[in-house]
């Protein structure tokens, strides 16, 4: 509600200009309208909704419309979250970045005895992708633990760690792990108690497809995922790779993420140092279409902090403009089109005000 009274407050009261640039982002999501698969849109200036809005539909079987408090399977926006994890235990005095990831899962081969947590969190420590060691004719879903032993059964690497990058899906699934380890508790009530709890996002939850609590397991407002096939859009919601945790298995809603957008300015979650550390490009990005750089779970592009977000299903974006106070989050539940450009456009006429 309260955000409702901020953008209707924001519309009301306005500027010629702020009034074209919000018409701007509605003809820019057009593509989302109507009865197919759809989008959450979020534009915060100032810690202030100006536009937040829900286009198209969450559950294309039940008709029902997305809203902003609707939850979208985040995939590798999740990876911010499960930084953040690790950096909190850092302050906490329970790890250290430049633990060996062995040291906390000892079954993997003794050649990643010189892999870092650090090298883990910047896509530097050469791990083979798990996705390229599941069997092509394998139907169940993969676990976290399932990456961990078919990890501790493969000794080769890409690269020797900290020479290069790769984005690494597999260490982010790890990094969840040393989590547990280090914290004691799941990684889903580590991320309730100290993450989403606090900043009271009370509809965000790390989604485990085979928790035993009804509570922890459902998901509230959920958007579904589909892929257009075949001219029809069909569900597609879930794959062989989407039980794993810390790299994509968060569900949240762009009412929620404007706390955790708020967090990012200031030290209500994390330090000073910790945020400084998250937002410090560590690796060159490459083989990418784009030019960034890696901190912990952001990609850095000039004055911009982002991060994309993709499964089967679903295409996600989140970018900051931090010396602006800018921040633009589109969830869409449909494979295409990709958001980040759309983002950038509908950034535009904000950032020449």
């Amino acid at each position: 509600m309260r955000l409702a009274l901020l953008f209707a407050s924001f519309f009301l009261a306005g500027s010629v200009h702020a009034a074209d640039a919000l018409r701007h982002a509605d003809r820019l999501m057009q593509k989302y309208q109507g009865d197919g698969p759809g989008a959450a849109l979020l534009v915060l200036r100032d810690g202030k909704p100006l536009l937040r809005k829900g286009y198209g539909l969450a559950n294309l079987e039940q008709h029902t419309r997305v809203t902003p408090g609707t939850d979208f399977r985040l995939a590798s926006i999740t990876k911010q979250f499960t930084a953040a994890a690790i950096l909190l235990l850092a302050e906490d005095g329970k790890l250290g970045l430049d633990d060996s990831i062995r040291h906390w899962l000892p079954s993997l081969p003794a050649t990643t005895a010189v892999v870092t947590l650090r090298q883990l969190l910047d896509h530097t420590g050469g791990l083979i992708d798990y996705e390229d060691l599941i069997p092509p004719d394998q139907t169940a879903q993969v676990s976290d633990q399932d990456v961990l032993r078919m990890l501790s059964a493969t000794p080769r690497s890409y690269f020797p760690p900290g020479s290069a990058y790769r984005y690494s899906n597999t260490g982010y699934v790890l990094l969840g792990l040393v989590v547990e380890k280090a914290s004691g508790k799941t990684l889903q009530d580590f991320l309730q108690q100290r993450v989403f709890a606090p900043l009271h996002m009370d509809h965000t939850l790390l989604y485990v497809h085979d928790d035993p609590s009804p509570v922890k397991s459902r998901v509230p407002n959920r958007a579904y995922g589909y892929s257009e096939i075949d001219g029809h859009w069909q569900r597609t919601d879930q794959s062989v790779t989407s039980a794993t945790r810390g790299d994509g298995g968060i569900y949240s809603n762009i009412d929620d993420l404007v706390r955790w957008d708020a967090a990012l300015y200031d030290d209500r979650l994390l330090s000073d140092a910790s945020r400084k550390a998250a937002f410090s490009p560590h690796a060159k990005v490459t083989g990418e279409p784009y030019e960034a750089s890696y901190g912990y779970g952001w990609r850095i592009t000039g004055d911009t902090l982002w991060h994309s977000g993709e499964s089967i299903g679903f295409r996600n974006v989140i970018v900051r403009w931090p010396k602006q106070h800018l921040t633009i989050i589109l969830l869409s539940n449909r494979n295409e089109p990709e958001p980040y450009q759309t983002v950038l456009k509908i950034a535009q006429p904000f950032l020449e005000e």
